[in-house]
């Protein structure tokens, strides 16, 4: 897999912690080996401005999605398909907040993110009360089993 991570901020995000989840979600996906992937960490100005662009929304965000070849995710005994998974453009700032809003801190909050931006790459979304359950639901399932393996 090809995980790019930048780190735009000034935050100090640790690109390669980033960059080992993300490949442990891809995996856990059933992912084609040869995917690609990018993730910008930037600053609220960045991300609001890409909002506001891209989403045609107002204001700065915590993550946005760009999938690109519309990868799906694979199955246990089906060849996965190739190509590019997309962009993950996340806040570090937003995340601070949100993490210690919510007692978990940032880095948590920050793997929080990607898990979503990797999932909502991948075609999940959480608009219907059906889909959030099941999209927070693996998001929930896979934050588990990487703090297991992250404890071990």
């Amino acid at each position: 897999m090809s995980i790019e991570v930048l780190d735009e901020s000034g935050q100090q995000v640790d690109v390669r912690r980033l960059s080992t989840l993300s490949r442990f979600v891809m995996d856990r996906m059933h992912v084609h080996p040869q995917a690609e992937l990018c993730i910008k960490a930037v600053d609220e100005a960045t991300i609001a401005e890409l909002n506001e662009q891209w989403m045609d929304k107002e204001g700065s965000t915590d993550v946005l999605a760009f999938p690109m070849d519309e990868l799906r995710p694979g199955l246990v005994d089906e060849e996965p398909e190739e190509g590019v998974l997309g962009d993950l453009v996340l806040c570090p700032e937003i995340a601070r907040r949100q993490g210690e809003s919510a007692g978990h801190g940032t880095v948590a909050e920050i793997e929080l993110l990607t898990v979503h931006g990797i999932l909502h790459l991948l075609g999940y979304d959480h608009a219907e009360p059906e889909e959030h359950r099941e999209m927070f639901g693996l998001q929930d399932e896979l934050l588990a089993a990487w703090r297991a393996t992250d404890d071990a």
